[in-house]
């Protein structure tokens, strides 16, 4: 037996007032005889049995009925008894992730799922308390009457959301309850790749999920342009996961620039120079089906002439035969707009900086760079062969570097390491390298990914005006996303513009791109996408998805009704105080029957 409030059990004292009583009247004072009541004697002792066996059922009667109260008012509860299901403490975890868009037998997985939310919520009783959790991890606690209303309200969010997250708040908030029978009511469409990182809770959980098999999905799962910026060729790949052939179109600003079916785990590569200019949002797009959600992927590409670049002798004949090979390809032009040379001897921004040949010369590099406001300073020379990570760098490998040493708050990024040393960084205007670009330093020059790094680094990092975005920046809707210094405003494809204030924004909920603005200049791009691994829709089953998030204390099913009742089924306690009132009422009528009967005795 538990108690809601034990202290209550404290008026069980007060039982002790009809037994102090009854003892009080079996006192024996002196006794005075007076002849003319010696008549009654006979008759006292033929009812002193009946009075004594009376006076004892009173006692008894009413330190019961002083007993139940206390017991009653405590809330107690005791297995097997009671009436209705227990008090329960429920938190709903209700799945809106985008897999519920899926439509099976002609409407929506979700639409599924929150009517049996709101069917578990009129089943609850006004002693149960209750919580509603949704996918993004969001609480919400209140009474039926306001978790009905929320779950109406609720819409199937633009991503997966974190479903692991909203088990672990819901478990949390009915462990903090104080009522003794807590459970955790999911109610999803089981897709197994939102609930793979989910962790046993200690709490009992029920599931309520479909058994049926997901609908066939076709789906673009990848699409990107390659590089970012055009010079004004690139290309536009992507991935489609489907059963079997799909047809796909891509597009690009208003206009398809491709049609085309792609087999089964075949790529999708196409290589354009489109007339457009400037900041262009495309999409890959395939055939409505019952998961309309991942029928386009989109992406953003700048389209524009090539960085006009020139390398001086300082940065080594490395640079320049492959600045050459960039020309010849269109990736760069011959100009002076970006410069590659080495710390001691570059002349402004933007530039691609390399370290100093003569280690004498590192005193007037650094104060160049002090002069161009790059927070970035040559220390010692450190010998030895070392590893680089990051940056498409990996297993490049250096044997002379400068320790780079940071100084200064401006802006910066570090892009590759040595160790725990930074190497490679960047920041607005520049690209500072700790090594010349010399086999005698590293292998960099000398390895196939040079060409491309080169590309990427003055056509990403150096060839966007200063303070603008070089690649599009990528997000699920609701990630937190930086955005360039200055900018004001957000702008979608359609001419929908959102004021933005600092540098830290949420990315909107609605997929497609949005256009960076400063002052009504495009100066960068986002990338809104629902992750890919929401077009599989495999499914764990009930059963399967209960014993996975408590074991044995998990209960999984694909009917409501089985799914209400192994809700309110996970305790055995039932509330007692209903059937102690009850009780309590027989005591008070008894007693009362049993004073008539006395008095009329008497009588």
């Amino acid at each position: 037996m538990s108690f809601l409030a034990p202290l209550f059990l404290f008026l069980g004292a007060a039982a002790a007032v009809p037994l102090l009583l009854h003892l009080l009247r079996r006192n024996v004072t002196a006794r005075v005889d007076f002849p003319a009541a010696r008549y009654l004697q006979r008759a006292e002792q033929e009812h002193s049995r009946s009075l004594r066996l009376r006076n004892l059922l009173l006692m008894l009667l009413r330190v019961l009925l002083i007993l139940a109260l206390a017991l009653a008012a405590a809330r107690p509860f005791v297995a097997a008894l009671g009436v209705g299901h227990g008090a329960t403490a429920v938190a709903i975890v209700l799945d809106n992730s985008l897999s519920t868009t899926a439509v099976e037998g002609g409407a929506p997985v979700f639409d599924r799922l929150r009517g049996s939310a709101r069917a578990l919520l009129q089943a609850s009783s006004p002693s149960d308390q209750l919580w509603l959790v949704t996918a993004d991890g969001r609480l919400r606690a209140g009474t039926r009457v306001s978790l009905l209303a929320d779950v109406d309200a609720v819409t199937p969010i633009e991503g997966a959301g974190d479903l692991p997250l909203a088990l672990r708040r819901a478990t949390a908030a009915v462990q903090a309850a104080a009522l003794p029978t807590r459970v955790v009511a999911v109610a999803t469409d089981g897709q197994r790749s939102a609930w793979s990182g989910a962790a046993r809770v200690a709490v009992p959980v029920t599931v309520f999920a479909p058994t049926e098999s997901p609908p066939r999905n076709r789906g673009v799962v990848a699409a990107r342009a390659e590089p970012a910026r055009w010079t004004p060729r690139g290309a536009v790949t992507a991935r489609i996961d489907a059963p079997d052939s799909a047809s796909y179109r891509i597009v690009l600003g208003d206009r398809t620039v491709a049609r085309g079916a792609a087999a089964r785990g075949e790529p999708v590569a196409l290589r354009v120079a489109p007339p457009e200019r400037g900041w262009q949002a495309g999409r890959v797009e395939l055939e409505p089906d019952d998961f309309r959600a991942d029928d386009a992927r989109h992406f953003a590409v700048w389209i524009g002439a090539a960085p006009a670049v020139t390398s001086t002798p300082s940065a080594g004949p490395f640079a320049a035969t492959a600045l050459s090979a960039l020309v010849d390809d269109g990736r760069a032009s011959a100009g002076a707009s970006v410069h590659i040379a080495s710390a001691d001897a570059v002349a402004s921004l933007p530039a691609l900086i390399v370290a100093p040949a003569d280690p004498v010369r590192v005193g007037a590099a650094n104060r160049e760079l002090a002069r161009l406001g790059i927070p970035w300073r040559y220390g010692a020379v450190e010998h030895g062969t070392s590893v680089v990570r990051g940056n498409r760098l990996d297993g490049v490998t250096v044997t002379a570097r400068y320790r780079l040493q940071r100084e200064g708050a401006a802006p910066s990024d570090t892009l590759a390491r040595v160790g725990s040393d930074p190497w490679l960084v960047a920041g607005p205007g520049y690209v500072l390298l700790a090594s010349r670009l010399d086999p005698s330093e590293t292998t960099l020059p000398v390895r196939a990914v040079f060409v491309p790094w080169l590309a990427d680094m003055l056509g990403l990092r150096l060839g966007a005006p200063a303070g603008d975005l070089g690649v599009p920046v990528e997000a699920v809707p609701g990630a937190s996303i930086s955005l360039p210094s200055g900018s004001d405003a957000i702008e979608n494809a359609a001419g929908t513009r959102r004021s933005v204030t600092g540098e830290r924004i949420a990315a909107p909920d609605e997929r497609g791109v949005w256009f960076v603005l400063r002052a009504g200049r495009r100066v960068g791009a986002i990338v809104v996408n629902a992750p890919p691994e929401e077009s599989a829709l495999a499914r764990v089953r009930p059963a399967e998805l209960a014993a996975r998030l408590a074991g044995r204390a998990g209960r999984g099913t694909a009917a409501a009704k089985a799914w209400f009742a192994d809700t309110f089924a996970a305790g055995t306690r039932r509330p007692a105080a209903t059937p102690l009132l009850a009780l309590a009422l027989l005591l008070i009528a008894a007693e009362a029957a049993a004073v008539r009967t006395s008095r009329s005795t008497a009588a």
